[in-house]
């Protein structure tokens, strides 16, 4: 009992680090609004960029 205590602390210590690095993934801030003209064509699936806004690109932007 005493070897496997050790190990299930360092176990949850792991997953825990885990878990807060993956929740901690994405933008911060609020979601972008459709432009104008997207909205009046009815096509929103394509995000448009924002004036003044600068779009930095993220490690795991290839997987989305």
């Amino acid at each position: 009992m005493q070897k496997s205590l050790p190990h299930l602390i360092r176990l949850t210590a792991i997953v825990a680090v885990i878990g807060l690095a993956v929740a901690g993934c994405g933008r911060k801030g609020d979601l972008d609004p459709p432009s104008a003209a997207a909205t009046k064509e009815g096509d929103v699936s394509k995000p448009t960029k924002q004036p003044g806004t600068v779009d930095k690109p993220f490690l795991l932007d290839p997987l989305l």
